[in-house]
């Protein structure tokens, strides 16, 4: 089992100096707004996938008038025990370290300290544009699979070079036109790869969201189904990513972009034949929210061989009480994860934990 032992943080958001250890397999986390439960949970996140969950810049992690923060982490797999430590030096540069040991490119850590998160704004995840779901496979995937992070990040480099050639004003140029043949082929070789690994991914993921799904939202006193679908859409579906930028070219030159790609994948939902986010309440749209999460944890636990750190920030609300009970079950009895959960109420968390009858440590800030 994977288990965090302890964390420092320095200069970290809201924490000058702070550190604290974790004990149990579930962690309730409480305190008024504002005092740190949420940057608690980044910082935990930092030590997995090494950058915030919260913010979209490093910088926004430092403490207000500091330049720069530490995290600390030690973790337990098994008989192994890892220090990690993450560094952000005053220049803005990053250093992350394993027992001592700089990686040379932080992705080469992805994977090796798998963490899911359940926050409020992962609600885009199911009323968002297409991009949030595509983000939430890319990252699922890099978790379990090494190779598809490197092959994404190459795409996603090939495919902004080709951007940049396709508004550049010397495009009818017969070297740019030459130069954009090359681009083509080397972005249709990382897509191509890509585009099967999701489908391959997906024809067994989607059917276990739908299972998790359906155990969140049904119980004893609401025995009825809520029938969802889910669907993997891609242009690759119809060809293969050489053919159509080659025959999508002149429109991506008219557009100056390119129109075509794996970078256009969508998970498409529907409920009753319709778009679930027109049609679904709050308590249906969480449901679903936390089956794809738990699904992705139940993936990684199933890849790696054991369970992922999952990462719960103020999860309770809108949630009826039989979806926050069949939540919680899952996660804190079944799952084999270690458990961090925020909630501003150290009452209902403290009930909430204990119907579980489970061991937790509760952790007030």
């Amino acid at each position: 089992m994977l288990r965090l032992q302890k964390i420092a943080l320095t200069q970290f958001k809201n924490y000058p100096a702070f550190e604290i250890g974790f004990d149990r397999q579930v962690v309730g986390i409480c305190g008024a707004n504002g005092v740190g439960k949420t940057s608690l949970l980044d910082a935990i996140h930092y030590l997995g996938l090494t950058k915030s969950y919260f913010s979209r810049h490093d910088e926004q992690a430092v403490q207000t008038g500091c330049s720069g923060f530490r995290i600390e982490g030690l973790l337990q797999l098994g008989q192994i025990r890892t220090e990690i430590t993450c560094i952000l030096r005053e220049n803005g540069k990053k250093e992350f370290a394993s027992n001592g040991t700089i990686y040379e490119r932080l992705s080469l850590h992805i994977g090796k300290i798998p963490v899911v998160v359940i926050a409020p704004d992962d609600a885009v995840l199911v009323t968002g544009e297409s991009k949030e779901r595509r983000l939430f496979i890319d990252q699922l995937l890099a978790q379990i699979d090494p190779d598809y992070l490197q092959r994404l990040i190459r795409y996603n480099r090939h495919l902004l070079q080709r951007n940049a050639l396709l508004k550049d004003p010397a495009i009818s140029t017969t070297s740019s036109r030459a130069l954009l043949d090359v681009m083509d082929d080397q972005l249709a070789a990382e897509g191509q790869f890509i585009y099967e690994s999701r489908a391959a991914f997906l024809s067994s993921f989607i059917p276990l969201v739908i299972e998790q799904y359906h155990s969140i939202a049904t119980s004893e006193h609401s025995p009825t189904r809520e029938t969802i679908s889910v669907s993997y859409q891609s242009h690759l579906q119809q060809a293969s990513l050489d053919s159509l930028l080659r025959t999508n070219r002149q429109a991506d030159l008219s557009a100056q972009r390119t129109t075509k790609g794996i970078h256009r994948d969508e998970l498409v939902v529907t409920m009753l034949d319709q778009p679930f986010k027109q049609l679904a309440s709050q308590g249906q749209r969480k449901s679903l929210l936390f089956a794809l999460k738990l699904a992705q944890a139940d993936v990684i636990k199933q890849k790696k061989g054991f369970a992922p750190l999952l990462l719960l920030d103020d999860v309770f609300e809108k949630l009826d009480e039989n979806r926050i009970e069949n939540l919680l079950r899952k996660v804190c009895t079944t799952s084999g994860s270690q458990v961090f959960i925020t909630d501003t109420s150290a009452d209902r968390l403290d009930r909430q934990l204990s119907k579980l009858e489970v061991p937790f440590q509760l952790v007030s800030l």
